[in-house]
């Protein structure tokens, strides 16, 4: 197996220009940049590199980013994938997390916001052997494996934060401000609904079969991790 490349960034972008700015950006922060100008190259370098953090440009020529991203995750490895795009809608949102990529970045490029990002996804994981609990749902810190019902739960990144924020406070109705500063780490800039597109593609993968729901909103305050 190849091993991950633990400072590395795969950018997959056709405009030159733009390529080349994230690449520098990247450099100057002491990142190594890699660039594919494809959906093709982009999957080689992807194999054969496997860089610890992929970023796609949605409008790629002959395939979609996220159709790319589609492919990358069935291929069973789970980089950190951030989708650039230049739209800011439910649906663009929604389509990014139903690919399987941890997050996105709008359009136009602003070296600052993106760089924060990929610090965000790329920080250092510190070792531990805590696990936490709630019913069924056992949350795997060092592995970053998660177990509902003793079956795995495969989530993104993001998905394993947000979930992860939610157990360490259960029972406690946190709102959609403690949930952003906490999860996300970041400003959102403007008003968006993005906790409420993850928390819809976390409750989809946690209630197959039927399974009872353990996120469930507060109208007009937040969300809660509780049995009923």
């Amino acid at each position: 197996m190849i091993p991950v490349l633990s400072n590395c960034v795969l950018l997959i972008e056709p405009d030159d220009s733009l390529a080349s700015q994230l690449a520098f950006d990247l450099q100057e922060a002491g990142y190594e940049a890699i660039i594919a100008a494809n959906a093709t190259s982009g999957l080689q370098q992807f194999q054969e590199v496997q860089p610890a953090l992929i970023v796609i440009d949605r409008m790629l020529s002959g395939e979609s980013g996220i159709s790319l991203c589609k492919n990358i995750r069935t291929i069973g490895q789970h980089p950190p994938i951030l989708i650039l795009m230049a739209r800011d809608t439910v649906d663009d949102r929604a389509a990014c997390l139903e690919a399987g990529a941890d997050d996105y970045i709008l359009k136009p490029y602003r070296s600052e916001d993106f760089l924060q990002l990929v610090r965000l996804y790329l920080k250092p994981d510190v070792d531990s052997n805590e696990q936490l609990r709630f019913g069924d749902l056992v949350l795997d810190i060092s592995s970053r494996r998660v177990l509902h019902n003793g079956k795995t739960v495969d989530l993104t990144m993001k998905e394993f934060e947000l979930l992860k924020f939610f157990m360490e406070h259960p029972r406690e109705v946190l709102t959609r401000e403690q949930i952003l500063e906490n999860v996300w780490g970041y400003d959102f800039m403007g008003e968006s609904n993005v906790i409420e597109v993850y928390i819809r593609y976390l409750r989809l993968k946690m209630e197959e079969e039927g399974q009872k729901r353990l996120i469930q909103t507060v109208r007009g305050v937040g969300y809660v991790l509780r049995e009923s």
